[in-house]
């Protein structure tokens, strides 16, 4: 006899306890913790089984990680300076061991509670849960998941994936992730609001990328001014600009429909760093790729990649490159 299938209500609610299951982790592995979190956390974990077991699950899939964190301790020199600050010599940490030998108890983790925190802080393990940053967001959209908002006739808005947005009286603040907008004629300016920046268009088809810290704003069709401190940038159809938050960069050509794959299911890269493509498909891929050959990441790749088959792709890299791949649970592929 076949298990009947869930409906897409008991779907939906599943993976709702998931998202919650992984952000009470998170919190709990943040740092200050207080007795109020523990009760109100106690109060969520009792209200079901189902409730308990989504947590129990999260915990699995935390811990499951602790070799692959082990790996990217030794190989990121950055996440592991982060870990070292928190393990020697950090005073706001030291101030707060009690709390964080309590949650290692609490949670009975395997790594020291500093790892744990060290990790967290700096990149949720593996994409488990969203990064702190988006947790009041309008609007988000899930590792693979594309979602169009119609904000009331003025803006026909396409979130990418892993994508969180706030709404502005003006229109967006694009905390994380990608958009594209797509813009009726209209007496009011459209603005998206990311990182130092803001991209401001009466008509026409723009995209905003805001992705560690680095904003790219790209001109498809009509015009967009791009406002920053350090100056500001007129882009006209075809044209493309970058900035972070202390500086922006001038005006380059694009090829739109390279830029805009993305919308069409798509991955396209032109000579593109290997590590930059593992990047680019650990934003779409549920789990996460770590690339450990030190010695290819520079090479170059070029190619287009369908995003329903991003594993198909992962396969053909490997070979490609000579790379040897190993799978752990929770969607996590080394590659080395």
């Amino acid at each position: 006899m076949s298990t009947p299938r869930p409906t897409a209500t008991q779907a939906d609610r599943h993976e709702a306890l998931r998202q919650e299951a992984r952000i009470w982790l998170a919190r709990l592995t943040g740092g200050d913790v207080r007795q109020a979190d523990v009760h109100a956390f106690r109060h969520w974990q009792g209200t079901s089984a189902a409730h308990a077991e989504a947590f129990n699950d999260a915990k699995r899939q935390w811990h499951a990680m602790r070799p692959a964190i082990g790996e990217l301790l030794s190989t990121d020199a950055g996440i592991a300076a982060r870990h070292r600050r928190l393990m020697h010599g950090d005073a706001d940490v030291a101030q707060r061991a009690p709390v964080f030998a309590g949650r290692r108890a609490f949670l009975g983790a395997g790594l020291s509670a500093a790892a744990l925190a060290g990790v967290a802080a700096v990149y949720p393990p593996f994409g488990l849960w969203p990064s702190a940053g988006t947790w009041t967001a309008d609007y988000r959209t899930a590792t693979g998941e594309q979602r169009d908002i119609a904000l009331a006739g003025r803006a026909n808005v396409v979130l990418n994936t892993q994508t969180s947005v706030s709404r502005r009286t003006e229109g967006l603040n694009l905390i994380t992730g990608e958009v594209a907008v797509d813009l009726a004629s209209s007496r009011e300016p459209f603005t998206v609001v990311a990182g130092a920046g803001r991209s401001v268009s009466d008509a026409g088809r723009f995209e905003v990328r805001n992705l560690d810290g680095r904003v790219c704003v790209s001109c498809l069709e009509g015009t967009v001014r791009v406002q920053h401190p350090a100056g500001e940038r007129r882009l006209v159809a075809r044209e493309q600009t970058v900035y972070r938050d202390d500086a922006i960069g001038g005006v380059a050509g694009i090829e739109p429909a390279s830029v805009s794959a993305w919308r069409r299911g798509e991955l396209v890269f032109r000579q593109t760093p290997l590590v930059k493509v593992i990047e680019e498909i650990n934003r779409y891929r549920p789990g996460r790729v770590v690339l450990l050959a030190d010695a290819r990441r520079s090479e170059p790749v070029s190619g287009r990649f369908s995003i329903a088959i991003l594993n198909e792709a992962l396969l053909q890299i490997e070979r490609s490159f000579g790379l040897t791949s190993r799978t752990l649970p929770g969607g996590l592929l080394i590659l080395s």
